[in-house]
């Protein structure tokens, strides 16, 4: 039984450790597309900082296009990573363990791409220490800044953190098969950790302090973005349900964006075994559970606002329903939020495949949903003149494709540097699993094992190394 057991933890540190120092052409020819795409984006934004705003769409009566759009987007799937993991582990759910990681770097990824458009916004990015220099504290622009500040910070300590035993694993596990740049890296960020028992106590008491800490932070941050657009004087943005109605919006994004990501790896590095069916269905019930309550407030605003027709809300039901933003709003309502839905809740179509089609809708979706809250919110007159049209060009374009090129480049690169699963965690997951006191193997970065073969031999279930 003991045998059967060390096996098992040895299959899947090799498992996980293997795309650390094996990488194939397939990931050099990803990660060029990809820096290809940011290059050019940097190109076309080198032109807006020559030229100026005027060559991007917006004007003075549209003035926030696919820049504030993104802004919204990643700072909203930014708080499914973080959030999630953080209940997940409050509520002590075992399926848990393989997810918690891959959501906690996403937030850190999403919220350093999505921080970095409003800068791209501005005419004069010269001008943003003035923010902070000479920023008005009523104002929620500067709350904005404070709030994703504290959260980026709170987020890559709550994704470092767990890392520190994982990190002392491959320092001692992959040896001179890695890069001399790496192995100083694992040496450096492990800080020393040895899994002494006073380690694993302070580690255990800086996470629990964390996971609590950090949900508050993540609430308040989408909060305070759905300010921004609830505090001003727009007919459609005078909600007082934007706060909730925003952070439920990126709750429902950022599940969707896990589902994703996370059949991307488990799909490239071969982690069936420990990525299985069931983490997907689990994620499912979450994604169908906050489509739930996207249609709650959806119903709850409309019904409502559209009940007094008061002020430019006719201008504003009417370009949405049947004009100019038809298309747009009839596919995030029923593409965003009725097809995830329907899938979820039949159990033929709650398969592993269903899921992940299901977040692509929804990703699309709320995409959708943030660009009509933007540009259809601006569009609505505040005087009596002609209604303006936003239409992007290329410049904006261009960028929007480099961030997105940026996010998944970013994960390209972190997938390549740390393991993607936490090892330590499912390692105790095992032990719980079989009845027994969580072993110190590897937590304490120094497992009683054989040496990874650098071949990397497949591991249990099938699931072998990847190649990338």
């Amino acid at each position: 039984m003991e045998k059967v057991r060390d096996q098992r933890r040895e299959d899947l540190v090799r498992t996980v450790l293997h795309p650390l120092v094996h990488t194939g052409k397939g990931y050099y020819m990803v990660v060029g597309a990809l820096l290809l795409v940011v290059f050019w984006g940097l190109y076309a934004y080198s032109t807006q900082l020559r030229e100026g705003l005027i060559v991007t769409g917006m004007r003075d009566r549209i003035l926030w296009g696919f820049y504030i759009i993104l802004f919204v987007f990643f700072i909203g799937i930014s708080h499914a990573g973080t959030l999630i993991s953080a209940i997940l582990r409050v509520v002590k759910a075992q399926w848990r363990t393989p997810v918690t990681r891959m959501a906690e770097f996403i937030t850190v990824v999403a919220l350093s791409v999505g921080a970095l458009m409003p800068m791209l916004d501005l005419g004069r990015p010269d001008r943003i220490p003035n923010l902070v220099l000479f920023g008005r504290w009523q104002s929620p622009i500067l709350w904005d800044l404070l709030s994703i500040t504290t959260y980026l910070t709170g987020s890559i300590i709550y994704l470092y953190l767990p890392l520190i035993p994982d990190l002392a694993l491959c320092r001692d596990r992959l040896g001179t098969q890695g890069s001399a740049w790496k192995r100083a890296f694992f040496r450096i960020a492990s800080v020393g950790w040895q899994g002494t028992a006073r380690q694993k106590k302070y580690l255990k008491i800086a996470m629990g302090f964390m996971m609590v800490i950090i949900i508050p932070v993540a609430v308040s941050v989408h909060t305070v973005v759905s300010w921004i657009f609830a505090m001003s004087l727009r007919e459609p943005w005078n909600s007082t349900v934007f706060g909730a109605y925003f952070v439920a919006g990126a709750i429902f994004s950022g599940i969707a964006t896990i589902i994703v990501v996370m059949a991307i790896l488990r799909k490239v590095f071969r982690l069936e075994a420990y990525i299985t069916e069931k983490h997907f269905i689990n994620l499912g019930y979450m994604l169908g559970g906050f489509t739930l309550i996207m249609m709650y407030f959806n119903i709850s605003e409309y019904v409502v606002t559209g009940y007094k027709m008061a002020g430019e809300t006719p201008f504003h039901f009417t370009q949405l329903l049947v004009r100019e933003f038809a298309p747009f709003f009839w596919m995030y309502t029923i593409g965003g939020m009725v097809v995830p839905g329907l899938i979820i809740l039949f159990p033929w179509t709650r398969t592993f495949t269903g899921v992940i089609i299901a977040a692509g809708f929804a990703m699309v979706g709320m995409w959708l949903e943030r660009f009509i809250i933007v540009v259809a919110g601006l569009r609505v007159p505040l005087m009596p003149y002609e209604p303006s049209w936003y239409i992007p060009t290329w410049v904006e374009w261009s960028v929007m494709a480099a961030a997105f090129a940026m996010f998944g480049l970013i994960i390209a690169v972190f997938s390549k540097l740390v393991p993607v699963i936490s090892i330590w965690e499912v390692a105790e997951q095992y032990e719980e699993e079989e009845g027994k006191v969580p072993a110190s193997t590897e937590v304490s970065g120094r497992p009683p094992m054989r040496p990874a073969r650098a071949e990397g031999a497949p591991g249990a279930g099938g699931g072998g190394g990847g190649t990338a």
